[in-house]
């Protein structure tokens, strides 16, 4: 199997589980109401004062959970190209289904709409993409 072939099949597959988890995973019920939050850093900043013992495990799984997740994505998606897209188009792409997503779960109240989890999401994407990029110049 071609490697390109593989990175898409696994680009597919890990896509498919991610929006598993984003629309239905972790216990998801359908609101009453729609839950977002528009204000870039104010979830972030919450979940960093209200660091304490008690906390830690949501704060981490919150904060560095909505990087990590999306770490594989950054990696997958340029690698699945015939010929990668340059950092401006991904991030500009990336960005873009980042914010349907969010956009989705507020609409179908399934999740909160959070400016931060897509801040998050494009800081794990860039990640996975600068990985991508030393991963291709070490194969070349």
């Amino acid at each position: 199997m071609k490697q390109q072939t593989l990175f898409r099949v696994i680009l597919f597959l890990y896509s498919v589980m991610l929006l598993y988890f984003m629309f239905a995973g972790f216990h998801r019920y359908v609101h009453d109401n729609y839950r977002y939050n528009l204000i870039p850093l104010h979830t972030i900043s919450a979940y960093v004062r209200n660091l304490s013992l008690d906390h830690i495990i949501d704060s981490a799984i919150n904060l560095i959970g909505n990087i990590a997740v999306f770490i594989p994505l950054g990696f997958l998606i340029p690698a699945s190209l015939s010929r990668p897209w340059s950092y401006g188009r991904f991030i500009l792409i990336f960005s873009s289904l980042i914010l349907l997503l969010e956009c989705m779960q507020t609409l179908l109240r399934v999740g909160t709409g959070d400016i931060d989890d897509l801040l998050l999401n494009v800081i794990g994407g860039s990640i996975g993409y600068l990985l991508f990029r030393r991963y291709e110049t070490k194969a070349s």
